[in-house]
């Protein structure tokens, strides 16, 4: 959308009604308003709104309701790839409100809220927040895409346990949002994305778990092979409460590192198992002795180090660029596709290549119970890759070298929150009738299409 003229006096009324700052986007604050996980990916708006409050949300809304505005929302900055061209872009970094509720095993949470001040939150009244492999993503953005987290086959999708949504629709409208109410709008922010509404606030379940056996080794890259075709042996033999991962890594040569990891490939076993520890070594004493580790952080933990199973990143220097693909299967050829493109000869600029073990009985019948995608999946490959300025081709085409030669073995899905920028709206993971269902929850709360996400809706005729 091009940019458009907005009468400053209708700027001052909007400031007034706000608690947060209004900004031009010429404004030099708006630059620092829009940072966030990776450098900012070319934000061009009118209007940047950083929002206190629900309310702040809803003025917001209905005031680029009235001009004629797109309405892009920005937290965190995780998987933000189609930057706002033009409207009126949401922050919402100044909500941050927390509640817990120990008797009901709950909390309500605010739309800026990262997932560590909610695990933090919930572990003094002895309560796990079930959140993603990275606490420092924002709540809201992670649930909405699903929520693929390290405890997965234990709890399945952490979508699966949000009881309701405040938010506002593209009316401005505050609305109340749960099984009961608004049913099919519930149905499709269960993994269908952003795109529907702005998402104020939302309450979750909270699991009674206080520890877990778990953490990650970290091996040689030169062992890639040998350990993931173990890897992909032993995984579909664990129990249910055993959440495992592996990833081959090639690690910057930063100072923060430790110093066997520091510049180096490696391969990261990563995992998440409750029950008792002495249970947990014996299920990994297997993948303990097939190569000797670099580093081995595996032991009984508190749940709020649940951050130290992927020791994922908390920000980085440059865009980054990602894609996924759900996996029925990871035979033995699919491994020995991943390690041609992504083993220790490659020279390719990946920096993590991932499969996530994620099969789970805990919903059997998830048609209807949410949007959440590759509930059939067995694994899960996620790839990431430094992209910076100039470089933008060459990564992109290093990321699609990988998908193409794992595709094959796919399920012809790819997990919402691992789509890339750009990704074919046929792989968002959902079945063709699950597309018209998405797409007619946007007609009936957006008609205007103002509100927009950092993925895009597929559009159902692709999926004819």
């Amino acid at each position: 959308m091009s940019l458009v003229t907005i009468n400053q006096a209708d700027v001052d009324t909007l400031a007034a009604a706000v608690a947060g700052p209004v900004l031009r986007g010429r404004d030099p604050q708006a630059g620092e308003e829009l940072g966030g996980f990776a450098p900012a990916p070319g934000h061009r708006a009118d209007l940047v709104v950083g929002a206190a409050s629900a309310q702040d949300v809803a003025a917001a809304v209905a005031f680029a309701e009235r001009h004629g505005l797109a309405v892009t929302v920005h937290s965190t900055g995780h998987g933000m790839y189609r930057p706002a061209d033009g409207g009126l872009v949401i922050t919402t970094r100044r909500m941050q409100g927390v509640e817990i509720d120990p008797q009901a095993r709950t909390a309500r949470v605010e739309a800026g809220v990262r997932w560590e001040s909610v695990v933090q939150a919930a572990a003094g009244h002895g309560l796990a927040a079930l959140c993603g492999s990275a606490p420092s993503v924002g709540v809201v953005g992670y649930l909405v895409g699903g929520g693929i987290g390290p405890f997965v086959r234990t709890y399945g999708a952490s979508a699966d346990y949000v009881r309701s949504f405040e938010v506002v629709t593209a009316d401005g409208a505050l609305r109340q949002v749960g099984a009961d109410h608004e049913p099919e709008l519930f149905w499709a922010l269960l993994g269908g994305g952003g795109a529907f509404c702005v998402v104020t606030a939302v309450v979750i379940e909270l699991a009674p778990l206080t520890h877990f056996y778990g953490g990650g080794v970290y091996f040689p890259g030169e062992a890639a092979a040998e350990l993931l075709h173990a890897y992909r042996e032993w995984a579909p033999g664990l129990p249910e409460t055993t959440t495992t991962s592996i990833a081959v890594l090639r690690l910057p040569p930063d100072p923060a590192l430790p110093e066997p990891l520091r510049g180096q490939m490696v391969v990261h076993l990563r995992v998440g198992h409750v029950g008792p520890a002495e249970e947990g070594e014996r299920l990994l004493a297997p993948m303990r002795g097939v190569a000797r580790p670099l580093m081995d952080m595996i032991t009984l933990r508190p749940y709020r180090e649940v951050g130290l199973i992927h020791m994922d990143p908390e920000a980085v220097p440059v865009p980054m660029a990602e894609n996924g693909l759900a996996l029925a299967e990871l035979p033995a050829k699919a491994v020995d596709a991943l390690l041609d493109v992504a083993g220790p000869q490659s020279r390719l600029p990946l920096t993590k290549v991932e499969i996530r073990h994620v099969a789970t009985g805990r919903v059997k019948d998830p048609s209807t119970l949410s949007a959440v995608t590759m509930r059939d999946a067995v694994f899960c490959t996620h790839v990431v890759a430094a992209a910076p300025p100039g470089l933008e081709e060459v990564t992109n085409a290093a990321v699609g070298s990988l998908m193409t030669a794992l595709e094959p073995y796919g399920t012809g899905r790819t997990p919402y929150t691992f789509l890339g920028p750009g990704d074919d709206a046929g792989r968002t993971g959902w079945p063709a009738p699950a597309v018209e269902r998405v797409a007619t929850v946007k007609r009936t709360y957006d008609p205007r299409n103002i509100l927009h996400s950092g993925r895009a809706l597929p559009d159902p005729a692709d999926m004819s």
